[in-house]
């Protein structure tokens, strides 16, 4: 994958592991580093040009940017340091927890090999707007935190001890990530109830699809895949995914979503021009209304009946793929509300080696919907028990397996989907 000038993400979250951020963020080189490094106000002004430039609330939550500018410009500097905090606390007035800055430290640390492999302990977190609680988005599967039970909307109160009350985002994942074989113990509330995960961080190799060609009683031969991040190659393996089910003439697809935190733009707008064969995808729409709008091609693999499976872990590209299949009627989507993550972000090297990332835009489904805050209802919503949870949490290799409820829930409207065919 060729590493660009910057790079645009779906949501704006935080990955716990070494790096912060999804795939194809690349990093802007300045020939001035020497300037900047003398002259800490540069970087304050550097930062207010781009939000003014970009940013996608035009009201700059109702405050005067320009006098912002002046306010924070006439304050003197002694360091790095000291700019630093001012940036925080000026990109603070615009209440987005998801427009932030990153001192080269952690900008460095955004940068995540194309490889796919990562460091840490495998969740992405975001930080709620009318909370200020940190919350995990999801685990990714087979990593540490998967495995030790940490799920979906789980609230993080310590890390090591520390509170996360009042933290900005970066500094929770600084406190989570570390060297593989290290521990971390985060204190996590889930409805009401509070215990410690202590978790040993590893690396982490993600291999976005896994699917398999299953034989059921009563449908025959299914494509059962599991989409686990829009990496930079999920779009192939799904290709690939597709293409062996199409070779085995199965019936229909069950399209696993669940736990999917999203990731790249473009990898979501592939992956459904493999299912939907005509018509918009998505559209994004920044400050001043322009739409920048991506449509199928004619590239479609399959129209075989889908079933896509979602629960509060689907977000983002998750929400673009499962939104444009609904509104299509191209698939069933089964099971509970997805977690409401509609925004894009443009990340962006500046002079010193620091980093921003800004929220510069949202995006509709081919509808119109806005998902943000909101997100994917299911045809079917379909709650799993506390003890059909349990099942999952205890072995995780019983997901998408007949022990799986919501997993049986889609093989039944699969089944009544091909019996109309």
């Amino acid at each position: 994958m060729k590493i660009t000038k910057r790079g645009l993400i779906l949501g704006a979250t935080a990955l716990a592991v070494s790096s912060v951020a999804m795939t194809g963020i690349g990093l802007r080189v300045s020939q001035s580093q020497a300037f900047f490094e003398d002259s800490p106000k540069e970087i304050v002004d550097e930062v207010w040009q781009v939000i003014n430039r970009q940013y996608v609330d035009a009201t700059f939550n109702g405050e005067d940017w320009r006098g912002i500018r002046q306010e924070y410009l006439d304050k003197e500097y002694s360091d790095k340091e000291e700019a630093y905090e001012a940036v925080k606390e000026m990109l603070k007035k615009l209440n987005d927890p998801y427009t932030r800055f990153m001192n080269p430290e952690e900008f460095k640390s955004m940068q995540i090999d194309t490889s796919g492999e990562l460091t840490g302990v495998g969740i992405q977190i975001t930080k709620e707007e009318e909370t200020n609680n940190i919350v995990v988005i999801s685990p990714i599967e087979d990593t540490p935190a998967a495995e030790a039970g940490i799920i979906s909307k789980d609230i993080i109160r310590k890390v090591d001890g520390k509170n996360t009350e009042g933290m900005e985002l970066n500094d929770v994942v600084s406190l989570i990530r570390g060297k593989p074989g290290t521990q971390v113990t985060l204190t996590i509330e889930r409805e009401g109830k509070v215990k410690d995960y202590t978790l040993t961080r590893a690396k982490i190799e993600i291999h976005p699809v896994r699917a398999r060609i299953e034989n059921t009683p009563n449908l025959g031969k299914i494509g059962y895949i599991r989409l686990v991040q829009f990496s930079g190659n999920a779009a192939q393996e799904m290709k690939d995914a597709i293409e062996l089910g199409e070779k085995e003439n199965v019936n229909g697809y069950i399209l696993d979503l669940r736990s999917n935190p999203g990731g790249l733009l473009y990898s979501s707008v592939e992956i459904a021009r493999m299912f939907i064969d005509k018509g918009r995808i998505v559209s994004t729409v920044d400050r001043v209304g322009e739409v920048d709008v991506h449509n199928a091609n004619g590239s479609v693999l399959t129209n075989k009946p889908i079933v896509v499976l979602v629960d509060g872990g689907s977000a983002s590209a998750s929400e673009i793929l499962s939104g444009a299949l609904q509104d299509y009627h191209r698939a069933t989507v089964v099971g509970t509300q997805t977690f409401g993550k509609g925004l894009v972000q443009s990340v962006r090297g500046l002079g010193d080696g620091s980093g921003l990332a800004v929220t510069i835009a949202k995006y509709l489904t081919p509808k119109g919907r806005d998902i943000n805050k909101e997100g994917i209802t299911p045809d079917v919503v379909y709650e799993m028990t506390d003890a059909e949870k349990e099942v999952l949490i205890q072995d995780r290799d019983k997901i998408g397996t007949p022990e799986d409820a919501q997993y049986r829930k889609a093989l039944e409207i699969l089944s009544q989907q091909v019996a109309k065919k």
